[in-house]
């Protein structure tokens, strides 16, 4: 008959023995001064590991949150998030180093940075128009915070794309509203458009002909 008190008795010996080895784990990087660490993380983003570099960015950042290295780590950690195209990751990192050092040199990078990050998540114009508005939201930003920073004048034609996505997005729930014969509403967002993209004459051109076609519908149901 087997005796019921072994398998307690094991599980406490196999709890005993995670433990004993949890506790003498030694990480092997913990002796490396920030400088090294600092080194090490810099290799691994240069030879495009950065997950490894994350990793040494970390360590440096909770191991040594005084050294003069601890802002670098903090903006490596949000820079290889980026390039991991781990956007939500990166605008998280970034957020935070300005939140913390909001004074610090790197800051008008940081702000384009995070608007890069939205501007990286664009979808085509059927989809959530979210990362556009917050793209150019953070653009702008960037431009009234420090409008003569050369970086200021690097994101205007990104503004420009935002703006025409949104722009071609009104259009084409416009054109689904007129599809569906729903020409009331088509209307509506066809003379949004007009009023309010003026800037893109190519998208102006159609949208004032899809216009005059809903006019033309709503008068036909009404003759009807």
């Amino acid at each position: 008959m087997p005796n019921p008190m072994k398998k307690p008795v094991f599980l406490l010996m196999l709890i005993a023995c995670v433990l004993f080895a949890a506790c003498t784990y030694r990480d092997p990087d913990i002796d490396k001064p920030a400088h090294e660490l600092a080194k090490n993380g810099m290799d691994e983003f240069a030879e495009k590991d950065y997950n490894k570099s994350i990793v040494y960015f970390e360590k440096l950042r909770d191991w040594y949150p005084f050294s003069k290295f601890a802002k670098l780590a903090e903006l490596k950690i949000a820079d290889a998030y980026y390039r991991l195209k781990e956007y939500d990751d990166a605008i998280f990192a970034y957020e935070k180093f300005e939140e913390l050092h909001p004074n610090n040199e790197a800051i008008p990078y940081v702000i384009q940075q995070i608007g890069n990050c939205h501007f990286k998540q664009l979808g085509t114009i059927d989809r959530d128009q979210t990362p556009a508005l917050k793209a150019i939201e953070t653009y702008e930003r960037l431009i009234k915070k420090y409008p003569d920073d050369p970086l200021s004048k690097e994101v205007l034609e990104k503004i420009t794309i935002c703006q025409k996505s949104l722009a071609e997005n009104q259009f084409y729930i416009g054109r689904f509203y007129y599809r569906t014969k729903h020409y009331s509403s088509a209307l509506a967002r066809f003379q949004s458009v007009a009023s309010t993209w003026k800037e893109f004459p190519e998208i102006q051109a159609k949208t004032i002909e899809f216009i005059k076609l809903c006019q033309a519908a709503m008068l036909e149901e009404a003759q009807e």
